[in-house]
């Protein structure tokens, strides 16, 4: 049985009652899947990869996570399951997207998707109905795209008509819907008014087996680049009647719930996504150290080196964004809808470029589908689907422009800083606020962070002036933000933006993970995990981030790569994950 063993000489930071609990799921998790080497191993890298070339999710990987009852974890503890905090979901969800995004998308975060706009705003009925749904391992999915609309949600066709008899009746198609044929409750983004704006559209939620089958038909599966097991469909209705209470919310709720919504998917999706990019980086370094050339090892040429170090540091900054963003939903939910988004739009991207990078290394080896480097090629072509989801990176940067002159003018220089609990892993947090959740915000405590910080970080040796320097040259960066930002024109500020507006979104993003990475070493500065504590880690992100923004900075202290190669290596010799909780894996 895996279990959460520390080392005497890196003892672990004292874990609240959630934290352990937290660390005993993951460990559970690991513990079932088993070692990933092993052919035999229905959840290991032979038998994951076959069911990717078959175009199917692994059904000894859902048998796996059947007896796991994973849907509990996202149904909340009120209701029955074990959702309390989103920051832990992100860790569990790791653990299985680590493995197979297939089955992490497919069994999972498909299911979770739909169900939060249940839990926000779903009557009491809805919500028992769900959650005996989910902990009887049965599947929702969620439907909003209409690929002749994309994003622009408020011109979808698939209509919802009253009958008037306060019932519906659903005409029209839905496509590219994950787990379509297979999915026991819809969640329908449905068009119930002909009028035009936002008011026009709500949200169902349906039960397959209630509905009128001949009147509902699934369409061809889609076939697929990345995530081919994924279960990808339209579904097509005709003249199909629902009855009233299928409604979740209120009529013509529908675009404020999805937003609302998407605030926890966006902010936790892409942290759970984390996990392929930490097998990715796993398999490249077990090449570069197995790999001879030139009668020395892959790992001793120093590009090799470098690129690994880059990508260790790449999921460092991405799991410090991811971190924020899901504890903000519980501690700063009024302020969570451009955290949700700047992780959204900025950890996929970071995520593949690394993952490109990694190809390099790896050569040859990169194409090939099979074998103990073949998981990589899964990843490589897996991974972008993230990018897309229910909301691509444009549409993510759109929900940032048109807040970026507000922010300007009322938050940032002036605002109140985040709590420190933000960006402590460890510590507990309140219940998750569904009713809490705001559109658009006024205030940046995140943003407040990283000012405050410059009064605040030490500077006791070279490696500490490197991280206050850095944080210098961002606040100035954020300075001359707010004044392009507050420079905006009015049609600047809408979908119609220029580039210029979408590069402010980009440099705004960047900006926060620059705060959460300083933010997260100020918290472990001290701590219990030395490498967390090491200032070497935070200056070296800094400055990627730095060149991310084409910035000007100064060559990194000595010592500061070394000791990031020295725990990339440490990381993969004792099987701990590449993210900020260091955890043990089982392979």
């Amino acid at each position: 049985m895996l279990s959460e063993t520390v080392d005497p000489a890196r003892p672990a930071t004292a874990a609240t009652g959630q934290e352990q609990e937290a660390r005993a799921r993951v460990a559970e998790l690991e513990a079932r899947f088993g070692d990933p080497y092993d052919q035999a191993n229905p959840m290991g890298q032979h038998q994951l990869l076959a069911a990717d070339e078959a175009g199917e999710i692994s059904a000894a990987g859902e048998a796996v996570l059947d007896g796991l009852n994973l849907n509990a974890d996202f149904v909340p503890r009120a209701l029955g399951g074990r959702l309390d905090r989103l920051d832990t979901l992100v860790r569990v969800m790791r653990q299985v997207f680590r493995r197979d995004v297939t089955l992490g998308l497919g069994y999972g975060a498909t299911t979770f998707m739909a169900a939060v706009n249940v839990w926000t705003t779903g009557d009491a009925g809805q919500q028992r109905r769900l959650a005996e749904v989910l902990l009887a391992n049965r599947k929702a999915a969620v439907a909003y795209h209409e690929l002749a609309h994309g994003n622009d949600f408020v011109r979808n066709e698939f209509a919802a008509t009253p009958d008037g008899a306060g019932g519906f009746r659903l005409n029209g198609s839905k496509q590219v819907i994950n787990n379509a044929g297979r999915a026991d409750v819809l969640t329908l983004f449905s068009r119930t008014s002909d009028a035009p704006g936002s008011r026009s559209h709500s949200v169902l939620m349906v039960e397959r087996e209630l509905l009128d089958q001949a009147r509902v038909e699934v369409l061809p599966r889609y076939s697929s680049v990345g995530v081919r097991g994924c279960h990808l469909a339209g579904l097509s209705f005709t003249d199909c009647p629902v009855p009233g209470s299928a409604l979740v919310g209120e009529l013509g709720q529908g675009v404020e719930l999805a937003l609302r919504s998407f605030q926890m998917t966006r902010s936790a999706v892409p942290g759970m996504a984390m996990g392929a990019a930490d097998t990715a980086l796993r398999t490249v370094v077990r090449f570069a150290l197995g790999r001879q050339l030139y009668k020395r090892s892959v790992m001793d040429i120093p590009h090799a080196r470098e690129t690994l170090s880059a990508a260790f540091l790449d999921l460092l900054i991405s799991d410090s964004l991811s971190l924020t963003a899901t504890r903000a939903v519980h501690l700063l939910p009024e302020e969570t809808s451009v955290y949700a988004s700047a992780v959204k739009y900025l950890v996929p991207r970071m995520l593949n470029d690394a993952m490109h990078d990694l190809s390099i290394v790896l050569g040859a080896r990169f194409y090939v589908r099979e074998g103990e480097f073949g998981v990589f090629q899964k990843h490589v072509r897996d991974l972008p689907v993230l990018s897309l989801g229910h909301a691509g990176s444009a549409a993510c940067q759109a929900t940032i422009i048109p807040q970026l002159p507000r922010l300007a003018r009322r938050a940032w220089f002036s605002g109140e800083p985040a709590p420190d609990t933000l960006f402590r892993p460890g510590d507990d947090l309140p219940e998750l606020p569904f009713g809490r959740l705001t559109l658009a915000s006024g205030r940046d405590g995140l943003s407040a962070s990283l000012i405050a910080a410059v009064d605040q970080l030490p500077s006791g040796n070279p490696v500490e002036l490197s991280v206050h320097g850095a944080a210098l040259r961002f606040m100035d960066e954020l300075r001359q933000l707010q004044e392009d930002a507050l420079a905006l024109s009015p049609q600047d500020r809408t979908a119609l933006a220029s580039p210029a507006s979408f590069a402010l979104a980009d440099r705004y993003a960047v900006l926060l993970a620059a705060a959460s990475v300083i933010g997260v070493w100020r918290q472990a500065r001290g701590g219990k995990d030395p490498f967390l504590a090491d200032p070497s880690w935070a200056a070296a992100a800094l400055h990627r981030l730095g060149r991310r923004l084409g910035m000007r900075q100064p060559d990194l202290p000595d010592g500061c790569e070394e000791r990031v190669r020295e725990e990339v290596l440490r990381r993969f010799h004792d099987r701990r994950s590449y993210d900020l909780y260091d955890s043990p894996l089982a392979g």
